[in-house]
């Protein structure tokens, strides 16, 4: 199911995303994502596994010697794109995106066949912590520190924020500071010396949780010794999952105002006939389509070519469509929301409208790996470009 080199869908991928997205409409309209939602759970257990019995998600974008397709960013792109346009309430994001990305894209055997099948088959939950008080998702800025233990453990400690589903998680992949530099470790989210707090967010489809370590029991995964380069990786390909799903949910606010337009009369005809929104819809569909060309180069550029694993375009590459497609997506979706509101007027500001959740989904999801102002900063330091310091956030 790799993408060809002048990226296009294959029948393949339009088939997994029209099965998805009848599978999302029976099973996940606004009223089950808001039961989901205010559930203790803060997901629907039975949806999770039928979307990794009958469909197969969870594996999708795993290697097939772990028990997955051997499909990659394009594929689970498209999972995202779809999960996002419904705001479905699920670890899905945390445990494949974030979890099993970085432990396929490890180079550690070990690791990956102790985890992956668990993944794949969605009988284990992962998600991985970066960011720490500061809020920042930058590797450089990594406190939380991880000492040598017994037997060829180790001991980490500090204190991570903003750890998505990192309340019920089974298994944390925590970035730590060591002597030689930052690492990967893996840490029981059950174990001793952990503490799991959720944390009262502005999104109520997507939990976060802030996770204290005491000197808690861990494995380390990946390369040894200064690991920044495979981190860094590692968040790249997070950026492009979530820019995918920024997409979905901005063609889902662009599709709602455009049908309120055409149904809501006012002066004795659609509103959608009236200069004024006429121009809303334009810019809307403009600003869509341009982040669903960043996020569509960025997936592909993840997934390499043929044979090569995530990433293999160069990690120049990955990091300039990343950054791009972050900083885009991530403006795109907010604008989206907020003129879906604007032209729904007094009914989107409500809470029984779902206009609502997508801004704050929107919000949320754009400072999540960094602000649109730190990844511009990233793309231009990267591409050799000199911009004021405040520019860059």
């Amino acid at each position: 199911m790799a993408p060809t080199s002048a990226f296009t869908f294959t029948e393949e991928h339009e088939a997994l995303r029209s099965t998805l997205r009848r599978f999302l409409r029976d099973k996940a309209p606004s009223e089950a994502v808001r039961r989901s939602m205010e559930s203790e759970a803060g997901h629907d257990p039975r949806i999770w596994r039928q979307m990794a019995d009958q469909l197969g998600l969870h594996g999708l974008a795993l290697p097939q010697e772990y028990g997955g397709f051997g499909g990659g960013p394009v594929e689970l792109g498209i999972v995202l794109e779809e999960l996002g346009r419904v705001l479905l309430p699920s670890p899905y994001f945390a445990t494949v995106a974030l979890a099993g990305q970085a432990l396929a894209a490890s180079g550690d055997d070990t690791a990956k066949a102790r985890w992956l099948p668990a993944i794949a088959e969605g009988s284990l939950t992962g998600t991985l912590a970066v960011a720490e008080e500061s809020g920042t998702w930058r590797v450089e800025d990594v406190a939380a520190e991880a000492v040598p233990g017994d037997g060829g453990a180790w001991r980490v400690s500090g204190t991570k924020m903003f750890v998505i589903d990192g309340h019920s998680a089974d298994l944390l992949l925590v970035v730590a500071r060591t002597d030689t530099g930052p690492g990967l470790f893996a840490v029981d989210g059950s174990a001793s010396g952990v503490t799991r707090t959720r944390l009262e967010t502005l999104d109520p489809t997507r939990r976060l949780a802030r996770v204290d370590l005491a000197g808690a029991a861990a494995l380390r995964i990946g390369p040894d010794g200064d690991a920044t380069g495979y981190l860094r990786t590692v968040l790249d390909l997070a950026a492009v999952a979530l820019a995918a799903e920024q997409v979905g949910g901005a063609q889902a606010c662009l599709d709602a105002a455009v049908e309120y337009a055409k149904v809501r009369v006012q002066f004795g005809r659609p509103i959608g006939s009236f200069q004024a929104i006429k121009h809303k819809c334009a810019d809307m569909l403009l600003k869509v389509e341009a982040a669903r060309s960043a996020a569509y180069h960025a997936m592909s550029v993840a997934a390499g070519g043929p044979g090569e694993p995530p990433g293999a375009g160069g990690a120049d590459g990955l990091a300039v469509s990343a950054a791009l497609a972050a900083a885009y997506c991530a403006d795109a979706f907010t604008h989206a929301a907020k003129e879906n509101i604007q032209i729904h007027g007094g009914i989107g500001c409500t809470w029984e409208h779902d206009a609502h959740l997508h801004l704050k989904r929107a919000k949320s999801s754009e400072q999540l790996f960094g602000s649109p102002a730190t990844h511009r900063g990233r793309l231009a330091d990267l591409l050799g470009i000199s911009v004021p310091m405040a520019t860059k956030g």
